[in-house]
């Protein structure tokens, strides 16, 4: 354990005593994340298509993670940035990774783009979530920040079908001009039927660039035989998490 490692557990653990909190992933009075539940958000790249973009997402919408996403982004829990900042920033790396194997531009690496918050979205939490994660996340390549932006405002996917989803999300964004000609990583916090990302990518080829793939933190677990299936996954250490220009 390193001297600064030893500092910050220490001050976690004067803390915890000050002003008591609650595990965000298993409720147990302690710090504001458990080691244990820290374990779980672990990320494991999974990579799956929406459409013909490569997906690849660092946690499973389930148990633990969920819960900590739930507690992040709509129970006020803005600390815990730092822990999924590292899944995160381990995924963008791989993506960097496949795209330098498939063939991107020489010596270029992908522009991460993020999708919007919606106005409703930003009231009611103050913050964009996914924008918190990634500024923390402290990738190698800088993201082109309100590269897209809403052109009308949509209702919450939460709750919606899959064809309902994509209804909502159609046409509803807009890309900025500096994307053209260049090769692009649309982020976002959680994908399930991937309507997003399609629109994401429909405003950015519109506006001339090239969506080489997509990021999340976690992606909802496959039901009923979805045609989506995962391509490949495998644990990823620290010692790779950061982006391969």
């Amino acid at each position: 354990m390193t001297v600064h490692t030893l500092v910050r557990e220490s001050l976690l653990d004067a803390s915890a005593i000050v002003l008591p909190v609650r595990c965000a992933g298993c409720r147990r009075p302690d710090r504001s994340l458990c080691e244990q539940c820290e374990e779980e958000l672990r990320p494991t790249t999974r990579m799956h298509a929406v459409g013909d973009i490569p997906v690849w997402s660092a946690l499973t919408y389930e148990g633990i993670p969920r819960r900590v996403l739930l507690a992040y982004k709509d129970g006020g829990r803005v600390e815990l940035a730092r822990a999924l900042a590292r899944a995160l920033r381990c995924v963008v790396a791989e993506a960097q990774r496949q795209a330098a194997r498939g063939g991107t531009a020489e010596g270029s690496a992908l522009l991460p783009v993020l999708i919007p918050s919606t106005r409703s979205a930003w009231r009611r939490r103050g913050y964009h979530p996914t924008r918190s994660v990634l500024a923390r996340a402290h990738i190698l390549v800088p993201p082109l920040w309100r590269a897209l932006r809403l052109s009308r405002q949509t209702a919450d996917q939460a709750g919606l079908s899959a064809p309902e989803r994509s209804g909502n999300r159609r046409g509803s964004l807009v890309a900025s001009p500096r994307l053209a000609g260049r090769d692009c990583l649309i982020v976002d916090d959680i994908v399930t039927s991937g309507a997003t990302i399609l629109e994401a990518a429909r405003a950015i080829q519109v506006a001339g660039g090239r969506v080489a793939g997509a990021v999340a933190l976690a992606r909802t677990p496959l039901r009923n035989g979805a045609a989506a299936q995962a391509a490949s996954s495998g644990s990823i250490e620290d010692a790779a998490c950061f982006p391969v220009p």
